[in-house]
């Protein structure tokens, strides 16, 4: 009786809602009016109330198992999953250009969704372990070797958008005392990136341009001046890097008036003096005031500098073409309506179609006549908004952001360190899957595959998220005894 007063039925209940919420929705997505039930297990609605059926079974399992297993045997469930995510890269079969599945039968199951909780287990019971403080660099260093490791066995298995979701621990990172830096630093990098690529191309001409590499260094200055001013905490300094940045690029501009118009981006070695003589000029006032924040800043500096040829190295010889074409429909770069960009324009009027209200459960057009590619998995979000309109799309994400919330607010009370990281690994990871397959099917963000939890039809996601959530209420439910 103790653990059902302990319980979190809250949460339970939002569980729930957004399973049947997600069945009823895949009915919709693949309904074509033949008449068929929605419990016909021949078709995704019926075969994902048998997954749902089986995640119950799984739901007692994990109740039924004692908290201190999970805490003993982390590590061995932790290299057991990174074993088999290394086997299927050799055995797993060519599936859309993929080897994530593993086929037993006509049953197939990915292995990298199992990843997710077997990792915040790990990371958890490593938080654990007697005397460990993360802000130790070796310490923080070995939660990143558990963290990169299934990213890049799920990116050897061409599966860029599973690995995409362990990057989603920074949250926890940050509640467990990382720098603000390094948030920072995150977003100097997308800066960098969406630049450098987005002007990479002229789009007049279609040819490639120095554009986005001189543009980026000519911001990086600026860059430093604010981590000056804010982290090295020397508004003076940061104002000298700031003005003198300004004034060079200002005398560079009226030189430009005498010579021929396209002189400028061929001098690209400009941006980039200006760039090193403001990270030399960081490390000299290393030597004159005898403090290392001006190092930190000098070697983040260095750090753009290098960051951004590699993007430019990587997007034009590393990424595939049609992980390329992608980014570049994202970023307005080019125009793919019949490839690349087809999904998300089709799955845009279908959620446009649905207006404020919807056009009715089982009424929307675009979702039967099958306009939308991957309108039961990945682009299940578009369905939802054609059927019931603005008002079911923001009630959808209300409900995901009392989970998220919950799920942070459970973490907080837990008196373990282990329950606490372990439900911070859990928010994080479910609020990064919403926000991401959301803002891809809208059009925010590239095109990377990865289910809307609880709703995207298939048997091996929903089991994972269920897994990795009830394991949480668990340690939850357990916590007055403080295991």
């Amino acid at each position: 009786m103790s653990f059902l007063r302990s319980f979190d039925w809250f949460t339970a209940i939002l569980y729930i809602i957004l399973v049947l919420f997600g069945w009823a929705t895949i009915n919709a997505a693949s309904y074509n009016f033949d008449g068929a039930s929605i419990f016909d297990f021949t078709r995704n609605s019926g075969r994902q109330l048998m997954w749902f059926g089986l995640s119950l079974f799984l739901i007692i399992v994990i109740l039924c198992i004692d908290v201190k297993t999970y805490m003993t045997y982390a590590p061995i469930v932790y290299f057991g999953l990174m074993l088999v995510l290394l086997v299927t890269i050799f055995v797993a079969p060519d599936i859309k250009g993929s080897h994530s599945w593993l086929r037993f039968g006509s049953f197939q199951i990915q292995p990298a969704e199992f990843g997710k909780f077997s990792t915040a287990l790990m990371i958890a019971w490593l938080f654990n372990t007697y005397n460990f403080k993360f802000t130790k660099p070796f310490n923080f260093l070995k939660v990143c070797v558990i963290a990169l490791l299934p990213v890049v066995l799920i990116i050897l298995q061409r599966e860029t958008g599973s690995a995409l979701v362990y990057f989603s621990l920074v949250l926890l990172f940050y509640r467990m005392g990382m720098s603000g830096i390094v948030l920072w630093a995150g977003f100097c990098a997308i800066l960098i990136f969406v630049l450098g690529v987005k002007y990479s191309v002229d789009t007049t001409t279609g040819l490639p341009s120095d554009m986005g590499v001189n543009l980026v260094l000519l911001i990086i200055p600026y860059l430093i001046s604010l981590m000056l001013a804010f982290y090295a905490k020397n508004k003076t300094v940061a104002m000298h890097v700031a003005v003198g940045a300004t004034i060079t690029y200002l005398f560079f501009e009226a030189v430009n008036h005498f010579v021929p118009h396209d002189f400028p981006w061929r001098f690209w070695w400009f941006g980039l003096t200006v760039s090193v003589v403001a990270t030399l000029y960081c490390f000299l006032l290393k030597i004159l005031h005898k403090t290392r924040d001006y190092v930190v800043v000098g070697i983040f500096s260095a750090v753009f500098i290098a960051f951004l040829y590699m993007v430019d190295y990587a997007f034009t010889h590393v990424l595939q073409d049609h992980q390329r074409t992608r980014i570049e429909v994202l970023l307005g770069i080019k125009e793919d309506p019949k490839g690349v960009g087809y999904n998300v324009i089709q799955a845009q009027i279908a959620i446009g179609s649905g207006g404020v209200t919807g056009k009715g459960y089982l009424e929307g057009t675009q979702t039967k006549l099958a306009y939308v590619p991957e309108q039961e998995t990945d682009f299940i979000f578009c369905t939802v908004g054609e059927e019931e309109g603005f008002i079911g799309c923001v009630m959808l994400l209300l409900l995901y952001g009392m989970l998220v919330l919950r799920l942070i607010y459970l973490a907080e009370r837990q008196r373990t360190v282990f329950a606490l990281v372990y439900g911070y690994c859990v928010a994080s990871i479910f609020a990064f899957h919403v926000i991401i397959n959301v803002g891809m099917v809208i059009g925010l963000v590239p095109v990377i595959g990865i289910p809307l939890p609880f709703f995207s039809y298939g048997g091996s996601g929903l089991w994972s998220f269920t897994i990795l959530l009830f394991i949480f209420l668990k340690l939850d439910a357990a916590r007055i005894n403080k295991y």
